[in-house]
């Protein structure tokens, strides 16, 4: 039955378009939803509980009261719906897993000699994305795929045409070296046109351009260009011959489907491009059971495309979506053209659906399987913290968090992330204090703890990982720690967190408004597994300073070089792109750099 607040509630809402917000006595957010009228579909979760389904009535079973937000237009609240699931991940809401964490490749056409790499932020800098991919493999797979056809260059040092020796990604051939003039301008930029075609599924166009450029090769007598040509026309056809599927169909379109299972489903996404198969990714969904498959299918529409690089004019679903219309023109805002979305039933098109979906069983036959694999313990461990701590759910994802310094010098401090009780470095994060200028711990880790949760706060990409909120914050210390950072994150608006620290001396854990220390015996595994989130902070942090206190160490090194001062120094490290370089470099080598002479080059050697 409703509390006597939410039929309070109930009795004066609007009937306006917006988004509710569902929340339980400790005033959590635990679900999320958009309506055409919020009055008609609030009433209809407390009205009667006969049409709703076991995992809802659990849920109503717990708000204590709702929030909501009037807006302008169904698809405005649609909008404003998806930034809420993924600010504040309720539990009951379906979600994408890592659905803030997709990785892009990126073509950096905003710098002279544009870089191919991998990026998990999206930003409007004239750069072109295509992504997002479902995780790190499966995009670097493709970046070996294309340094394998176009060879590009992916370094960030400065290219000038002028270094005397290429590095190593030349003489393997997946790099044109354009750092020494062994590529021009006009080459390299026909190099990179290739590869956007190539990944917009054209190469049919390709490969015609490169069999009139070998024609042209070979009758002109330059075999070598020809038969450099040569194998990348058979590369491509390698490529094409595997992108080849029973089924065709026309024009660009994504096929999306489903697999599910009591406890999880999986999205299979099929990416058609100019009547071909180009790639396909699948997509881990949390939260799915027991909900129905039009709802899954509608809230990973929603969230997938909210941060694609490329929205194609057709979406073929095995099953409907709720409110197609205003996803629909959701759509078209973020296209700029018209986007259809349908069922197939008939045709091409359903034979397409049908291998889609078939992949889509594999695909969560092999996510059950991973997830079989994976340790018991860690579950348990899991399980033991959520207990031991009062946390509202098991910590999923915890961070922990270290500093490091001297005496107050050289101070950094470490953020590593550890996700279902492992460890996950793609997240991590290092920083140099910046405000603390004395050695003062507290106020070093309060300055790393207001940097991270303000920035998490300020990030409006989904692929940005900073948005990920953690289910714990575990700080290296005692109770005096704790309390200095949660000072911390109520400054930055994180005090909803759950947080605790973990005391290096007796191995105790003490949480907010407990005086007591928590003691779990050594044998626990809840307890391991925070040793090695507080370990780990601790190694992070300490090999970042380490590595500061090398390059400070170098550059008194260089201090101590008569004639080396701040302009040659910055001209070095521009020149050779690290210390390393520097000190292996041999003095002729050095005397290649603006202002370096050879005799200074000789007396700096030999102070390295």
């Amino acid at each position: 039955m409703a509390s006597k607040l939410v039929r309070e509630q109930i009795k004066h809402l609007p009937a306006d378009p917006g988004v509710y917000l569902m929340k339980d006595a400790t005033g959590r957010i635990i679900y999320v939803g958009k309506a055409a009228s919020l009055r008609s579909r609030i009433r209809s979760y407390f009205s009667t509980k006969q049409g709703l389904s076991p995992k809802l009535k659990q849920m109503v079973a717990k708000v204590n009261t709702i929030d909501f937000f009037i807006t302008g237009s169904e698809q405005e609240a649609l909008i404003l719906e998806n930034t809420l699931i993924k600010t504040h991940h309720p539990h009951y809401n379906v979600r994408l897993k890592d659905d803030k964490t997709f990785p892009y490749l990126k073509i950096s056409l905003n710098e002279e000699w544009p870089r191919v790499y991998v990026t998990r932020t999206l930003k409007e800098d004239g750069g072109r994305y295509f992504g997002p991919f479902a995780g790190a493999k499966s995009v670097r797979q493709t970046l070996k795929v294309l340094q394998g056809i176009f060879p590009f260059r992916s370094c960030s040092r400065t290219i000038t045409g002028n270094d005397q020796r290429p590095c190593l990604e030349y003489h393997i051939h997946r790099c044109p070296a354009p750092c020494i003039g062994a590529i021009s301008k006009e080459e390299y930029a026909e190099a990179i046109r290739q590869i956007i075609l190539f990944l917009d599924g054209k190469e049919e166009t390709i490969f015609r351009r490169l069999q009139t450029r070998m024609k042209e090769a070979a009758a002109a007598l330059d075999f070598e260009q020809a038969a450099l040509l040569r194998n990348q026309i058979q590369a491509i056809e390698r490529v094409i011959e595997g992108q080849r599927i029973a089924t065709r169909v026309r024009g660009e379109q994504d096929a999306i489907a489903l697999a599910q299972d009591e406890e999880q489903a999986c999205a299979q996404v099929f990416f058609i491009r100019r009547g071909r198969l180009v790639g396909k990714e699948s997509f881990a969904i949390r939260s799915a059971s027991p909900e129905e498959p039009a709802q899954i299918m509608s809230s990973f529409v929603i969230q997938f495309y909210s941060s694609a690089a490329y929205i194609p004019p057709r979406l073929l679903l095995q099953h409907p979506v709720d409110d197609k219309p205003v996803i629909e023109a959701w759509l078209q805002s973020k296209r700029g053209t018209k986007v259809s979305i349908r069922v197939p039933h008939r045709g091409n098109q359903k034979k397409l659906m049908e291998i889609a979906a078939a992949n889509a069983e594999h695909e969560l036959q092999q996510l059950k399987i991973k997830q079989q694999a994976t340790s018991p313990v860690l579950e348990k461990a899991l399980a033991e913290i959520e207990r031991e701590l009062h946390l509202p759910h098991p910590p999923l994802r915890i961070e922990g968090y270290d500093i490091s310094n001297i005496q107050g010098r050289l101070a950094v401090g470490s953020m590593v992330v550890f996700e279902n009780g492992k460890p996950k470095p793609a997240h991590y994060r290092r920083f140099r204090i910046k405000t603390v200028a004395e050695a003062n711990d507290y106020a070093m880790m309060q300055e790393i703890l207001r940097r991270r949760f303000k920035k998490g706060a300020a990030t409006k990409q989904a692929a940005d990982s900073w948005a990920t909120l953690p289910d714990l914050v575990l700080i290296d210390g005692g109770k005096g720690q704790l309390s200095t950072a949660r000072a911390a994150m109520k400054a930055a608006g994180a005090d909803f967190i759950p947080a605790a620290s973990l005391a290096k001396e007796r191995e105790e854990l003490f949480i907010p408004r407990q005086r007591k220390a928590i003691t779990l015996p050594g044998s626990s595994p809840g307890l391991q597994l925070l040793q090695r989130v507080r370990d780990e902070a601790h190694r992070f942090a300490l090999s970042y300073h380490h590595r500061i206190r090398r390059r400070e160490t170098f550059t008194s090194s260089l201090d101590n070089v008569p004639g080396i001062g701040a302009k040659r120094k910055r001209a070095l490290l521009q020149r050779f792109g690290s210390v390393r370089a520097i000190r292996e470099a041999s003095p002729d080598e050095l005397a290649t750099t603006e202002g370096i002479s050879r005799g200074l080059a000789q007396k700096l050697k030999g102070a390295l």
